[in-house]
């Protein structure tokens, strides 16, 4: 297994788990994730940005299925669903820039609706 899959591995069973600081472990200071809810930058607004996430996903009734995952080299890729009782996830991806053993870039996309 590469470095890259590992961390991959690593990241997706901690957002699973929702084990917060099993997440942060993947990301250094100077790591970016770019979201349409905006652009999140260093530890303490990654950090913030996974506890929304897990607050939302820890709901009774939230499910998340993984479609597709590929690892080229130092980049990883997810393709995923999922539902919550706010929102549906009909699609979307995440793209992983993993140097050096850590998440140094992230970018999500996806489509999703409120079921507000």
């Amino acid at each position: 297994m590469s470095s890259t899959e590992a961390v991959l591995e690593h990241h997706l069973d901690a957002f699973t788990e929702q084990d917060l600081e099993a997440v942060m472990e993947d990301y250094v200071e100077d790591s970016i994730v770019v979201t349409n809810m905006g652009t999140f930058r260093g530890l303490e607004e990654i950090e913030g940005l996974f506890e929304n996430l897990f607050a939302e996903f820890s709901q009774e009734g939230s499910s998340i299925t993984m479609d597709e995952q590929l690892v080229e080299g130092e980049f990883g890729y997810i393709v995923w669903h999922a539902e919550t009782p706010d929102n549906v996830y009909e699609f979307a991806t995440d793209t992983f820039h993993i140097p050096d053993d850590a998440i140094s870039f992230q970018t999500f996309a996806g489509k999703l609706s409120s079921k507000e």
